[in-house]
């Protein structure tokens, strides 16, 4: 296997464990809601805390990855996250939940930008689509596969375990990746001259690793571009928060749907949005070949977030539990071709600055995901669960829009 296919493979594999861990209180909602005694709205405010730090931290780590290197900031991000992971275990009530969960995210943020910029030195253009979806695929079956693992523990021993096995792997990614790991390709000696030069040739970065990085931010925010790709995330990220954070409780709460129904309910969506990353990135960069890069990038992830924004508007609407499922496993697939595109359209924009951008993106996508999460818990106790799953689509359908303004040949 290639050098670059075996460093995709690993940090598919950190992509995986980020979603197993994420997901993990989500399915573990209803155990822990009950035996701490924490109420919807209450469970809401935690679920946000972690948006909301994950948001706050996500653009100064990217920012440090850039000045860094990748590498030494993903062994921090792991090690702090699988931390609070273990110490989530250990909370006794809302107050004590509510502050590990916004430790885990503080950790956790910078770890796709960071992921970025490790593709953006190991992969040539026109394979970071491909590479992104790989890494976001794997996410989905990380998250697809949460419930196969933190349901049974949870009924074989107690909720807390799940936690305290989800963060020592963590710490063991962690001790592969500091020994195995080189931050440049040129560093490592296990690659062949002729993947080097193929890297090297067409990875577009400047030789210098510092060249051309002062007044990055005020390059990045001068840019329409980057403002519409900001505003576009902040959509996406919203709809997909919702199965992050509400959806297993929707299942539970909001449905109805018995036990011994709700794991093969949790991972459906996730299956199929492994599908959707997979796919999404694939077609972008052929499309990419065949359009160019401008409309490539454009055309996949707008017809995605406009079919999955209706099938999110139809699923809220309909009574019969299996329909509303399937509607909401299709949108999320759809949905989530835009993931790989849009991290590689960062890595398009941001060059050098990859980190930068990816981490303005993602707290632009962490923005929307906070206030949803929160509102979803007050409109739910209010309203029924219907109404936010009703508004999550119709912001959706708008992030498909704004894919027309987003330029990926525009590089900051």
């Amino acid at each position: 296997m290639k050098k670059r296919y075996q460093v995709l493979f690993a940090l598919s594999l950190l992509s995986m464990i980020t979603f197993l861990d994420r997901i993990a209180l989500s399915s573990a909602s209803s155990s822990i809601m009950d035996d701490l005694q924490i109420s919807t709205v209450q469970w809401g405010w935690i679920m946000g805390m972690f948006t909301m730090a994950y948001g706050l931290f996500e653009i100064p780590t990217g920012w440090l990855g850039d000045r860094i290197g990748g590498k030494k900031v993903l062994i921090r991000v792991v090690l702090w996250w699988s931390f609070f992971t273990i110490l989530t275990g250990f909370s006794t009530g809302f107050t004590m939940l509510l502050i590990v969960r916004f430790l885990f995210g503080m950790g956790e943020a910078g770890a796709y930008p960071n992921t970025s910029i490790v593709l953006s030195k190991w992969f040539p253009v026109l394979e970071r689509g491909r590479a992104q979806s790989i890494i976001w695929g794997a996410s989905r079956i990380g998250a697809a596969l949460t419930p196969f693992l933190v349901i049974p523990l949870q009924q074989n021993y107690s909720w807390h375990v799940s936690f305290y096995v989800l963060g020592a792997i963590g710490i063991i990614w962690v001790i592969f990746w500091m020994f195995w790991h080189r931050e440049e390709p040129a560093q490592s000696t296990s690659i062949s001259k002729e993947e080097l030069d193929h890297i090297l040739t067409n990875r577009d970065l400047p030789l210098d690793p510092h060249e051309n990085t002062n007044g990055t931010w005020k390059q990045l925010f001068r840019s329409a571009n980057i403002w519409f790709l900001l505003a576009m995330y902040f959509c996406y990220a919203t709809g997909t928060y919702f199965f992050q954070s509400w959806f297993h409780t929707y299942l539970q709460k909001g449905r109805l749907i018995p036990q011994e129904n709700l794991i093969w309910a949790s991972s459906l969506p996730y299956i199929l949005a492994a599908l959707g990353c997979l796919g999404g990135g694939w077609l972008s960069d052929k499309a990419c070949l065949r359009y160019g890069k401008k409309w490539g990038r454009r055309i996949v992830p707008l017809i995605g977030l406009f079919i999955a924004g209706f099938c999110m508007i139809g699923a809220s609407l309909v009574q019969d539990n299996l329909i509303a499922i399937i509607a909401l496993a299709v949108g999320m697939a759809c949905m989530d071709v835009t993931a790989p595109v849009a991290w590689a359209v960062a890595m398009d924009l941001g060059g050098n600055k990859s980190g930068a951008v990816s981490g303005s993106m993602n707290t632009a996508g962490l923005t929307g995901a906070y206030l949803s999460t929160i509102l979803f818990g007050y409109l739910a106790s209010n309203y029924g669960y219907y109404l936010p799953v009703l508004l999550i689509g119709i912001i959706v359908i708008a992030g498909a829009f704004l894919w027309l303004r987003i330029d990926a040949t525009q590089k900051i």
